[in-house]
């Protein structure tokens, strides 16, 4: 969960009047989590936030289900998808699930043509390639090479990208995304035996406000349709806000690996939890250090979750035929582990460079018709060696 903080102009007490200097007073607005016990902030606006002038089309971008009883291991070539210069027509859904939809994008342009939000989801973007700016309601944050960014449901939002060669993997999800329990105390502070900090968010700065009235244009997906409504003002228009709901970022580059002497299991890579699915990130970390140690991971029983992983960059010790952008998904029901050769490549290593973005869901996951059109066809034979194969 992230910490409290504050930009802009705030009263002194909340629910109290706030006085523009010229007259008036300004709005305020909880923004609030799980009704009125989550998370929440309180936003003050120069217009009441409530002001839609007109309600336009609504379109149905709900995932198309291609299969949706996977019982097959799967490589997608990520790096495939199509760039697009919308950077809501550039998301490809990939895998479903009621919880969450999993896709990438590799937008070309940045988004100013209109405002964003998504009303059923928390959004997680990493970034693997590009760099810009994200904008939002509550403030900016910059963004690069190997940032998570977390944009709370509700939050409207524009992104500007300062090149036109840009990957993201996104999520949506509908559970909100936190910072792992075990690493926080009762307080919600992380602990010392955490992976990060606080010191390592990246938090918004730069708060736009804008004093104008208009037609501005807010898409907003709600029940996978996404309606155009048409606001008076421009959405941008607090002065200040404090609280505990906001967009933040972290870098999966200040991400600090746990080590053992023997092969630490996955969970040691926890990066965000929901209650319907956990993101872990695999980093550049030295290997196990007992001597009898094997580094490679041993094989595992998916029974409970499916498992992708994101290969982002350096090589991926455990797989074969691996490179940035393929995207892999081992159903629960059936084991997995280290492809052939692998284990025996592993021993005597000290270290590996991998970057990876690995996500577990609790319920099975669907495969849309995009991903069909990324799938190799032929991943879930690669733990035969090349006899079995021919044989």
């Amino acid at each position: 969960m992230p910490i409290y903080h504050k930009l802009g102009k705030l009263p002194t007490k909340r629910h109290t009047q706030f006085e523009k200097p010229d007259g008036g007073l300004y709005y305020e607005e909880l923004f609030g989590t799980v009704g009125f016990e989550g998370m929440s902030s309180l936003l003050y606006h120069l217009h009441r936030p409530t002001q839609v002038k007109q309600v336009g089309e609504s379109k149905d971008i709900t995932p198309k289900v291609a299969v949706d009883r996977n019982m097959k291991a799967r490589k997608l070539i990520g790096f495939q998808v199509p760039p697009a210069d919308d950077f809501l027509e550039s998301r490809v859904p990939l895998l479903v699930n009621t919880d969450l939809i999993f896709g990438l994008a590799a937008p070309r342009k940045s988004l100013r043509d209109y405002f964003y939000k998504n009303a059923d989801a928390d959004e997680l973007l990493f970034i693997h390639k590009g760099s810009g700016v994200l904008r939002t309601m509550l403030g900016n944050i910059s963004f690069e090479y190997g940032d998570y960014l977390i944009i709370p449901r509700g939050m409207i939002y524009q992104i500007d990208f300062a090149t036109e060669d840009n990957r993201l993997l996104y999520l949506e999800s509908h559970h909100p995304i936190y910072t792992p329990k075990k690493y926080r105390n009762w307080f919600g502070q992380l602990l010392e035996h955490s992976p990060y900090c606080e010191r390592d968010y990246k938090l918004p700065e730069q708060l736009e406000t804008y004093n104008e009235k208009g037609d501005f244009l807010l898409k907003i997906k709600k029940q996978g349709y996404l309606h155009e409504l048409m606001y008076g003002y421009h959405p941008f228009d607090v002065v200040g806000y404090d609280g505990y709901n906001y967009p933040w970022g972290f870098s999966i580059h200040n991400f600090e690996p746990i080590t053992g002497r023997v092969h630490q299991p996955p969970p040691v890579h926890l990066t965000f939890e929901t209650s319907a699915f956990v993101v872990c990130s695999f980093c550049p970390r030295l290997y196990d250090y007992h001597p009898k140690a094997v580094p490679a991971p041993y094989n595992h029983s998916n029974i409970d979750s499916d498992e992708v992983l994101y290969y982002v960059d350096g090589d991926f010790m455990s797989r074969n035929d691996i490179a940035q952008g393929h995207i892999t998904l081992h159903p629960g029901g059936i084991p997995h582990g280290p492809h052939p050769g692998a284990m025996e490549r592993s021993l005597g290593k000290t270290r590996t460079d991998e970057l990876a973005v690995m996500v577990d869901t609790f319920r099975p996951l669907m495969l849309t018709e995009e991903a069909l059109k990324l799938d190799d066809g032929k991943y879930y034979l690669s733990w035969l060696s090349k006899n079995e194969a021919i044989n």
